[in-house]
């Protein structure tokens, strides 16, 4: 009996470790963005150049866009490195503290946390990490083999 547990429990992780690899942006994590954050991040934002070159309050008042893959990928990978991360983080990376956007992932806590598992999800195993590119304040810079963890798959 208890073999047949183990067995069982090893098939149903492989089966979430399968079903992880088959999140994409397309199928996935657009529908979430598209959802709790276009109304700020769609088409009409600003690209992240052109977003750079706000004024601080501006900036403030105004996101980037993030709508799509590459746009979205921006804030993970290069050249905002971790913080899309940062924003949207349930507070278990961050002693607690949830990022300020993480509120828009959705309609109460279960789909918020339904919705940050799947992001995190498509990231890849290891990829939720809220490094910058380079160290500030005391906080390392992003890896290299930390970069390497980031499956996101279109």
């Amino acid at each position: 009996m208890k073999r047949n547990a183990l067995v069982f429990a090893l098939l149903a992780g492989f089966a979430v470790s399968a079903a992880a690899q088959d999140l994409t942006w397309r199928k996935d994590v657009a529908p979430i963005i598209k959802k709790g954050c276009a109304e700020c991040h769609g088409v009409e934002a600003p690209e992240y150049g052109d977003w750079m070159l706000l004024d601080d309050a501006k900036r403030k008042k105004e996101g980037p866009r993030m709508d799509t893959y590459t746009t979205f990928m921006n804030y993970v990978v290069w050249p905002a490195t971790g913080a899309m991360m940062r924003r949207l983080d349930d507070g278990a990376s961050s002693g607690g503290k949830k990022g300020n956007m993480y509120k828009y992932l959705g309609d109460d806590d279960a789909e918020r946390a339904k919705n940050f598992a799947t992001i995190k999800a498509w990231l890849g195993d290891g990829a939720w990490n809220l490094n910058r590119f380079k160290e500030r304040k005391g906080v390392p810079g992003i890896t290299k083999e930390q970069l390497e963890k980031v499956k996101a798959k279109y």
